[in-house]
């Protein structure tokens, strides 16, 4: 889990660098501070199980599966990328890895995946659909019709909670009376906890905890992960809502940094095995910018492809 964090913080520390030179074009959202929210629950998952994520996914499509080449082609708009370049950072999506997204809209990854485990239920099959967010989604009512559904149809599916505080620039007690989520979706008889999003080992815990429940028939669960973003909310973001002291604070539980240190007291962890980690995950991020940059642009003539199937009737 320390290389998967590890994986994800040098793709994005890269996607900024890249944004910068204008490399990537669009909006942007980072998940530098996060990394143990996405390590930790995909450490839980099987491969036939699905996912479902927000914009800020780069992380969660990478640990799922998805290629660093074929994200970064994507953002690079190129054919080789997982959408063949026609999504761009918000849209990742990769059905061979059941990664559903990437969903631009606010809360609006929610009654999808409430659709997929009805899916999943009807058919008989013992998958579990897990569905990330922030806490900007819970004030909208996707996430109430949602979390309604899931308890009232008993589906197998586990709602994950990335409370970062800040829903982009709106604090989390300024648009929320009731500041505690997981009480929130207690009150739809789901089996909620809060949970250390800065742990990763905590996270890894209490998602087997969670996702073993669910395949095991015990109904939908939610797990409310407290972290933070050490970025602004996406690169347009000048970041006047917070205070720096604020975010130096939360940098001081870097999920990288506390890991690491916990591995090297217990002898875990040589200078060396560091040193190959992070060898590790810059090799295959310069790889992957390799291949993004030598990707194909599509051709101009295909610009009004896939806007209506190919397949023709029977």
């Amino acid at each position: 889990m320390l290389l998967q964090m590890l994986r994800v913080r040098r793709l994005e520390e890269r996607c900024v660098e890249l944004y910068s030179a204008a490399k990537i074009r669009g909006f942007l959202h980072v998940y530098i501070g996060e990394e143990a929210v996405a390590a930790g629950v995909l450490e839980s998952l099987s491969a036939d199980d699905t996912v479902v994520a927000t914009y800020r996914e780069h992380g969660h499509a990478l640990l799922r599966g998805v290629p660093a080449g074929a994200i970064l082609a994507e953002m690079y708009g190129r054919v080789e990328g997982c959408c063949r370049g026609r999504g761009g950072s918000m849209h990742l999506f990769d059905a061979a890895t059941n990664f559903y997204g990437g969903n631009a809209i606010v809360a609006g990854g929610l009654p999808l995946a409430v659709g997929l485990a009805l899916a999943d239920k009807m058919s008989g099959r013992p998958h579990v659909t897990v569905c990330f967010f922030g806490e900007g989604a819970v004030a909208e009512g996707e996430f109430h019709e949602s979390l309604n559904l899931a308890a009232l149809w008993d589906l197998p599916i586990l709602f994950c909670c990335e409370n970062n505080l800040y829903a982009m620039g709106t604090a989390l007690v300024r648009s929320e009376s009731q500041t505690d989520l997981a009480l929130k979706a207690a009150s739809y008889e789901v089996s909620a906890w809060a949970v250390d999003g800065m742990d990763v080992l905590a996270v890894e815990q209490a998602a087997r905890t969670a996702v073993d429940a669910v395949r095991s028939g015990a109904g939908p669960h939610f797990l409310e992960f407290r972290t933070y973003r050490f970025r602004a909310h996406s690169m347009f973001d000048p970041e006047r809502y917070r205070e720096k002291a604020e975010v130096v604070a939360w940098q001081a539980r870097d999920p990288i940094t506390l890991l690491r240190s916990s591995m090297e007291e217990n002898g875990q962890l040589t200078a060396d095995d560091w040193t190959q980690l992070q060898s590790e995950a810059e090799s295959e991020v310069a790889a992957a910018v390799k291949f993004a940059e030598s990707g194909t642009l599509e051709p101009v003539e295909d610009l009004t492809r896939f806007v209506y199937s190919e397949r023709r009737a029977p």
